[in-house]
């Protein structure tokens, strides 16, 4: 009996020493930090992307009625502060010619037979107009900025609406009387600031726009300029510069230019459209 009483007091003395180092083993507190920070850090993930698909969706949803219809060919000539002007294309000036453009910076007229690259392209230095002309008469949007006025995140912002999209083109404009100032054939507005949402407004009425432009289909790249981009030339125009009614006519091929655009309804010959107040 002595011997059983021994057994049985040995046997709890053992399970009790057992359950002691089970209640006495640390609990893994790092393991149970690092998965709540990766769940944390997952549903942050999860939240900004869902944050930012609903806001392109509303802005998507805002720029629907900025873009051109059977209805409504040119959105644009509600935007307050447009300024249209109706050019003839394919006229074209030498390398070595200036054009007495009528506007500054020009969205029209006479142009350099080289197109500046406008495939998505962000040029650091200004570059000559009579090049960048030619990609609007392309369907190109060309935004233009003063460099002593844009700068850092204002800068950043015109970039992110130009690099890497086909058919627009940014670049300094020294001495430009705004801050930024965006252009497509015959059509410009000057704005304040790079937060204006006229910005997207213009690009979504007039980008590639077949209503607005003269060489439809025409393409934008052209390597071998933005390998070598025509330098920007401050001094005005001398008495020898083309005439805006001039240049030397050019005829557009069919790959150039499979379809003419509708210009049944063109803007006025110069205007500055300011809509009514809502």
């Amino acid at each position: 009996m002595v011997s059983g009483k021994k057994t049985k007091a040995t046997r709890n003395s053992v399970a009790a020493a057992r359950s002691s180092v089970v209640g006495s083993k640390p609990k893994p507190w790092g393991t149970i930090i690092a998965v709540i920070a990766v769940l944390g850090l997952a549903g942050g993930v999860f939240g900004y992307a869902f944050t930012q698909i609903q806001e392109n969706n509303a802005k998507e949803a805002a720029l629907a009625k900025w873009k051109p219809s059977d209805e409504n060919k040119d959105p644009s000539l509600a935007l307050a502060g447009i300024v249209t002007k109706t050019y003839e294309g394919s006229r074209h000036v030498e390398p070595n010619q200036r054009v007495a453009y009528d506007q500054t910076p020009a969205f029209g007229g006479p142009h350099d037979a080289q197109w500046a690259d406008c495939t998505g392209v962000v040029y650091d230095q200004a570059v000559r107009t009579e090049n960048m002309v030619h990609g609007l008469e392309h369907g190109a949007v060309w935004i233009a900025y003063n460099p002593d006025q844009v700068k850092d995140d204002a800068l950043a912002k015109l970039k992110s609406r130009v690099e890497g999209i086909p058919y627009m083109m940014l670049s300094p404009f020294p001495g430009l009387d705004k801050p930024v100032s965006l252009q497509s054939w015959g059509h410009q507005l000057k704005l304040d600031n790079a937060d204006d949402e006229r910005i997207d407004q213009f690009i979504s009425s007039l980008l590639r726009n077949p209503n607005t432009y003269p060489e439809v289909g025409a393409t934008c790249e052209n390597t071998a300029f933005l390998s070598n981009p025509a330098p920007f030339v401050a001094e005005a125009p001398g008495p020898d510069a083309v005439p805006m009614d001039g240049g030397k006519q050019e005829s557009v091929t069919e790959e150039q230019a499979p379809q003419q655009p509708d210009m049944s309804t063109p803007p006025a010959s110069e205007s500055v459209s300011t809509p009514p107040s809502s």
